[in-house]
């Protein structure tokens, strides 16, 4: 795949939607491709989280459990893994392992931050789309509070 592919893939993902051309052409330069058999460990839970992965093709299953369980969740093209890496240092809070063939495209934290400090604008935009997640998130929550509230009555 070309570097225009890359920033198309990009662009597809909510996080980097409305971000500026150029500030993506810098992320797709910098990140790196995976190609993963089935099995194979992307990261383990515990881990230091350096970077995010953007799954291009095939699934990856996050298991937070490491216990053997089935899988809460599988992501599939186009689903960004590890956003909070891109902009913090954390821990990886769930094993992530190829179900099947998979293709990922690993976007390391040190170019989003060079990002946010080359393009003030990009930093901006993405404060305030993560600023609308928040006050999104902080309204489920008070319905699943309400919810739960009347259960106990």
């Amino acid at each position: 795949m070309g570097l225009n592919d890359d920033i198309a893939a990009l662009e597809a993902v909510p996080t980097f939607a409305g971000i500026e051309r150029e500030a993506l052409r810098l992320v797709a330069f910098a990140a790196e491709s995976r190609i993963l058999r089935a099995g194979d460990v992307l990261f383990r839970r515990g881990e230091p989280a350096d970077a995010g992965y953007l799954v291009r093709s095939g699934a990856i299953a996050l298991d937070a459990r490491d216990d053997g369980s089935p899988t809460e969740y599988v992501a599939g093209p186009g689903v960004l893994i590890g956003e909070l890496a891109l902009f913090a240092e954390t821990k990886r809070p769930a094993t992530a392992i190829a179900r099947e063939p998979s293709s990922v495209t690993k976007l390391p934290r040190s170019v989003m931050r060079r990002v946010l400090v080359e393009f003030p604008d990009v930093a901006a935009h993405l404060r305030a789309r993560f600023v609308e997640r928040l006050n999104a998130m902080a309204t489920d929550l008070a319905a699943v509070r309400r919810t739960l509230l009347s259960i106990d009555r």
